[in-house]
């Protein structure tokens, strides 16, 4: 019986071989077999399986053939492919990789090896979906945002590249740092909460209105929640606390110095430095070096005095992700 709906394909030219992988796996998955490479291309483009266990001395094409025409078509690129094969050269080993397969296993095989191999991938690829479809959420609030806002889409995508340079010249490591290239498009999710008549007035705000305003933090906060992924839980503490400053004047929780989460220490110099040198319908863009001298003056006070300089080495990077992401001018 099986217990599980995923598709594995099995590429052996010897019927015994394939006789012996289906007796390990034929209980747990649904199995397809192709004795050549051929056969191998034309069922994983029909078929889609889940993953691919392909020997590499099969008729017509090797299985190295086989393993770069599928990482080279579009269809079957992100398909796990995993060697099976008799040779145990380090070498061939090391070529199969090359070509993006994601394990290799000597024959003859152990059955509890196989399986093990197989679930394992098969984990690997069910996370890589849950964190597509993490990012897939991320984005498509932050885009509900921006039409509350006048901001604009590409002040978005400048702003979390800036993000993401400066934590990673920060030796925040490269991990941590595409976190939070991802996470820094929902900073202004809590607009949506905002009344247009307040978010959209053309003057300055009065008291009342400000108070208002300033809820969006907290707003943010709430709608993305505790979801316990590292995606989201650097998303809420970069849309609460974006705003929070170095010295304790900022809002919503009047945090001050290293109380306040690195990732919204970095949000806030790169959000008001693309906000400083960006048209926006209320105002005109402040020249680049008007916009350092006051990151300059701020640090200590608005921005962490540790991660000014920091900002100030990426700069020329910041500057070039700034042109190729610039916002159209209309006439």
């Amino acid at each position: 019986m099986l217990t599980d709906t995923k598709t594995l394909l099995l590429v052996d030219d010897e019927a015994t071989n394939l006789q012996v992988l289906r007796n390990i796996l034929s209980d747990h998955y649904r199995l397809l077999f192709a004795k050549d490479g051929a056969r191998a291309l034309a069922l994983a483009q029909q078929e889609q399986p889940d993953l691919i266990l392909l020997d590499v001395m099969i008729p017509g094409m090797s299985g190295h053939e086989v393993c770069k025409a599928l990482k080279q078509a579009p269809e079957t690129q992100a398909i796990p492919v995993i060697f099976v094969t008799a040779l145990s050269d380090t070498d061939d080993e090391t070529r199969g990789f090359d070509l993006g397969a994601v394990d290799y296993i000597t024959k003859p095989v152990s059955p509890a090896i196989v399986r093990a191999r197989v679930r394992t991938h098969l984990s690997l690829v069910q996370m890589d979906e849950l964190v597509e479809s993490r990012l897939a959420v991320v984005h498509r609030l932050g885009r509900a945002a921006e039409y509350k806002d006048n901001e604009t889409g590409l002040h978005v995508i400048r702003m979390s590249h800036f993000s993401r340079l400066i934590a990673r010249e920060a030796g925040l490591g490269q991990t941590w740092s595409d976190t939070l290239l991802n996470a820094a498009p929902m900073h202004d999710v809590g607009k949506i909460g905002i009344p247009d008549a307040i978010l959209q007035k053309p003057g300055k705000l009065d008291a009342e209105e400000w108070t208002v305003m300033q809820s969006h933090a907290r707003i943010g906060a709430e709608i993305i929640g505790e979801d316990g992924s590292a995606l989201l839980d650097m998303a809420r503490e970069v849309a609460l606390c974006h705003h929070e400053k170095w010295d304790g004047s900022g809002y919503p929780q009047g945090l001050s110095g290293e109380a306040i989460p690195i990732s919204a220490r970095i949000v806030a110099l790169a959000d008001v430095f693309d906000a400083l040198t960006s048209e926006r319908p209320y105002k005109k863009a402040w020249p680049i070096e008007q916009a350092t001298d006051l990151i300059r003056e701020q640090s200590g006070k608005h921005f962490d005095p540790e991660l000014v300089p920091v900002f100030f080495r990426c700069l020329p990077d910041i500057l070039e992700v700034r042109e190729r992401w610039q916002d159209k001018q209309t006439a």
